[in-house]
């Protein structure tokens, strides 16, 4: 089985900012393939279901982003699964709106949420879809600029991006890690 887990804030006052587009793809995946995210678990919104015959649990923490290694851990622990079966969707304020770089390990580059699972993992490999959401203006700090909403003149970009990631995340599941890194990694 395969854990797929969007980050981002729990609330309709973070519904749709910058730093909820890992929700977003979980959203989208979840609608796609007829998956309900309505069981409440492991301090997440959580739907089980099938991704090109593989068997998957979408995640959508609900413990705010600074906490998000707390519902992964639970997670994992209780299917009794490796972190190979991890895959963590986030945003990333340094790549263009709708970017997509897929890395199978890598520092938290300053994101809190990933910086909080790699803590409670011990570790930082662990497969993760960054989601471009910049690049971050000068002088906005980015605690403001990832809970902003996007522009209107972004919006095309932001679907875009949405939907290259869904369409990267179930490559990944049916041809392999490295299929979708050379085929779904844009700049």
């Amino acid at each position: 089985m395969k854990v797929i887990v969007g980050l981002g804030n729990k609330g309709l006052k973070f519904a749709k900012t910058r730093h909820n587009i890992g929700f977003e793809v979980v959203e989208l995946l979840a609608h796609r393939h007829n998956i309900n995210m309505n069981a409440r678990k492991f301090k997440g919104l959580i739907g089980q279901g099938f991704i090109e015959g593989e068997k998957v649990l979408l995640v959508m923490p609900l413990t705010y982003m600074n906490l998000s290694g707390e519902c992964v851990r639970a997670i994992l622990d209780f299917y009794k699964l490796d972190e190979e079966d991890l895959l963590i969707i986030y945003d990333d304020l340094s790549m263009n709106v709708g970017a997509l770089r897929i890395r199978n390990k890598g520092s938290a580059g300053g994101h809190n949420g990933i910086k909080n699972i790699i803590s409670h993992l011990g570790h930082d490999n662990f497969l993760r879809y960054k989601v471009g959401i910049g690049p971050q203006p000068r002088g906005v700090k980015s605690e403001v600029f990832v809970l902003k909403h996007f522009m209107k003149k972004e919006m095309d970009d932001v679907e875009r991006g949405i939907e290259h990631s869904a369409n990267g995340v179930e490559a990944y599941i049916k041809n392999g890690i490295d299929y979708a890194m050379n085929n779904y990694n844009k700049k």
